[in-house]
């Protein structure tokens, strides 16, 4: 049996499991709570690893390592960034996050942000659905696009034949089951790109000789720039390099599809144990992927694109039936981001955007969330076919982008203050349109204008528009009437 078959085979056996779970899910999603937010009835190791995996996306597996073996040793500095962030998301964020919507029966994110913020909760949901559908369409579409990539590689067919089939699967699962489904699977992908982390790296330093062999190599496989811990940079400029890296860390507590994770957990308990499982994986998944791209450098034959270098390298090392494997774990990666991305998408044109009355939503919404997965999906793979661009760069412009709309207000709301809806509303728009447009320009070292600047000036806003706590604002409430602005 050839490299081509036994790497089809083995895709199709799991994405057969994938649809298995949508058709098993399906059965247990009865209304938009259940679509959107499982019930919220997560348990900790569902909720920390498909969390982990729904933010990691393709940029972890394919992006990382593509960076380290461009990069060199100054791509060290992304693993401290992601962890960090991952350390501040789960061990302040979640147990706060949990409490905070299961009091006031938020569904989504945008719900939970407006909420309590009187006349201005409409202009709020709405401003936070255009953040949310407009990141995600270009966050999707790189995906689709790894997707695309991944396929063409291994079964050399056309690039548009890749993302559309790619696009499909994720359709399926994501249409029939909604948030349990989605948390599933990624569940499932998580544990297999946590496993691929372990696995590609160690082959690396077996073949190398250890972690000794693999520096000594590295001198000779890295130009001078790229074995500094700030690359070309120097001075000012180095230290601006390193806190713009580290700045990507900022941007965890505002992905709508990762703390709708923390939102869904079912209890204290769930949310303590989660934040072991899901920090553990970031550390593995990351620093593997990191050594990976330094052994490829050493390994395999020079690529043109670094993003390639972990198929060439997993092509290089492994036979067919485990290459199989570790080809899926690397679509599960894109997928794990892809549906969750469009969940939220969904949530966020069909749920908050409703103006019926809470028992019309429940009816409609479920309807209107699956016909937006369709529409988010087509947009989104036309991008990718027409469009196409760097994954790591349009991955992080979606991920600065919503960082900076929603991290510094959601902050502001866990520390136990009310925010005026017009402070909030400036919040987010300040944040999301200043990530955009610094995003226009030529990006310094570590792009730290567009990380950092925009989410200070947010969280500055937010801060400054606290208002006193109203004695209603104590009594959950499930449509946020209350009018404090």
């Amino acid at each position: 049996m050839d490299y081509s078959t036994t790497v089809l085979i083995t895709l199709i056996g799991y994405k057969l499991v994938l649809v298995g779970i949508g058709l098993w899910s399906q059965q247990r999603t009865k209304s938009s709570e259940d679509y959107f937010i499982a019930g919220r009835g997560l348990g900790p190791w569902v909720a920390a690893v498909s969390s982990a995996a729904s933010a990691s996306s393709a940029w972890t597996l394919l992006g990382m390592s593509g960076a380290a073996y461009t990069m060199g040793v100054s791509a060290v500095w992304i693993v401290p960034a992601v962890v960090l962030g991952y350390c501040f998301n789960w061990l302040w964020v979640a147990p706060r996050l949990q409490k905070l919507a299961a009091q006031q029966q938020a569904i989504t994110l945008s719900q939970l942000l407006a909420n309590q913020t009187g006349k201005w909760r409409k202009p709020i949901l709405y401003l936070s659905s255009f953040c949310v559908v407009f990141s995600f369409t270009f966050y999707i579409a790189a995906q689709f696009q790894a997707a695309g990539n991944t396929f063409a590689t291994t079964f050399d067919v056309s690039m548009q034949w890749s993302i559309i089939t790619g696009a499909i699967i994720i359709l399926i699962y994501t249409l029939l089951g909604g948030f349990l489904a989605v948390s599933i699977t990624d569940t499932l992908q998580g544990l297999l790109m946590a496993g691929a982390a372990i696995l590609l790296p160690l082959a690396g330093l077996i073949t190398l000789g250890g972690p000794w062999d693999l520096w000594q190599q590295m001198q000779f496989a890295y130009t001078s720039e790229q074995l500094s811990l700030t690359g070309p940079h120097s001075g000012l400029v180095g230290l601006a390099f390193i806190v713009g890296l580290l700045g990507i860390g900022l941007g965890n507590p505002g992905q709508p599809h990762v703390v709708n994770r923390m939102m869904a957990l079912k209890d204290s308990q769930a949310v303590k144990q989660a934040k072991v499982i899901a920090i553990g994986w970031a550390v593995i998944v990351i620093t593997g992927m990191l050594i990976l791209g330094w052994c490829a450098k050493i390994i395999i034959e020079p690529v043109s694109n670094g993003e390639q270098a972990l198929l060439d390298f997993t092509n290089h090392l492994f036979p067919p039936v485990i290459a199989g494997i570790i080809i899926a774990a690397i679509l599960s990666a894109i997928m794990s981001t892809a549906d969750s991305q469009l969940l939220v998408s969904a949530s966020a044109i069909s749920y908050d955007m409703q103006t019926k009355d809470e028992h019309s939503v429940i009816q409609h919404s479920l309807w209107y969330s699956r016909l937006t997965v369709v529409i988010m999906c087509l947009l989104s793979v036309a991008i990718a076919l027409f469009a196409p661009e760097d994954i790591f760069s349009r991955v992080l412009f979606a991920w600065n982008a919503l960082g900076a709309a929603f991290g510094p207000l959601l902050i502001v709301r866990l520390l136990g203050n009310n925010i005026s809806g017009k402070a909030a509303f400036a919040s987010i728009f300040i944040g999301f349109f200043g990530a955009v447009f610094c995003s226009l320009f030529e990006s310094p070292p570590g792009d730290y204008i567009e990380r950092i600047i925009p989410f200070v000036l947010a969280y500055y806003i937010a801060f400054s528009g606290r208002i006193q706590k109203p004695e209603s604002a104590l009594t959950p409430n499930k449509q946020g009437s209350a009018h404090n602005s």
